[in-house]
């Protein structure tokens, strides 16, 4: 006999997966569950850009290139490691003016350098992009919230799994009349990311406060895991 218990959006392929060593005689009951832990982030990622017009293509990318090293200069200066900035985008375009019966007239360039920062000091997240802008970036996207180490936080939240398909088993168990007699296999259909509180810059009112904050919230890790019961 094969009893399952769904309660979740059909899993992904497995990773992980123990075989039955023996032929099954009892019931078989297949379980789906999961597992979750908060967290507070501990890493922020940004995109900040510099793009500048110009006449000139060549005006166009000497301006951009002068505002980008203001930018990483400040960077530097709020102590980010170099290994930390790196270049994500680069590219020049052409302008064009539309008039309705016209062709389209070149009017001009428009060149746009971003790179991707990342950096774990939260509470200072604020500070930066300020600075930042400052100093001539006119394209910020952000901040990009995340756990930079979270398999220790995972590893919980499987053991939280692993007990809730095992309470599950239990229940389904003692309703037939039977016991649990042996798990057959386990299989981890799928792991992520959600924020519980979303991040979010608020500028302060006061006009000795006017710094850029940053709210961090929570993120919870959660597991799902597929594990099959011999019940008897």
């Amino acid at each position: 006999m094969l009893l399952t218990a769904a309660v979740s959006a059909a899993a992904v392929p497995a990773v992980a997966q123990v075989s039955p060593m023996r032929p099954i005689n009892g019931t078989r009951l297949d379980v789906v569950a999961t597992g979750d832990v908060a967290r507070v982030p501990d890493l922020v990622r940004i995109n900040a850009g510099v793009v500048t017009q110009a006449t000139t293509a060549v005006e166009a990318i000497r301006q951009n290139a002068a505002r980008m090293e203001a930018v990483r200069t400040a960077l530097r200066a709020a102590g980010i490691a170099e290994r930390d900035i790196q270049t994500s985008n680069l590219n020049l375009n052409p302008n064009y003016r539309h008039a309705e019966n016209q062709p389209p007239q070149l009017i001009g360039y428009q060149a746009v350098n971003e790179v991707t920062v990342r950096f774990r000091d939260i509470a200072n997240t604020g500070r930066i992009l300020d600075a930042l802008v400052a100093q001539g970036a006119n394209q910020i996207n952000g901040p990009m919230l995340t756990i930079e180490e979270p398999e220790a936080a995972l590893d919980e939240a499987r053991t939280e799994a692993l007990a809730n398909a095992r309470a599950r088993a239990d229940f389904y168990a003692r309703g037939l009349g039977l016991r649990v007699a042996r798990v057959l296999s386990v299989s981890e259909a799928a792991t992520g990311f959600m924020p519980l509180g979303r991040a979010g810059m608020v500028r302060g009112m006061a006009a000795n406060d006017m710094a850029t904050q940053i709210v961090p919230g929570e993120q919870t890790l959660n597991v799902m895991l597929t594990v099959s019961y011999e019940l008897e």
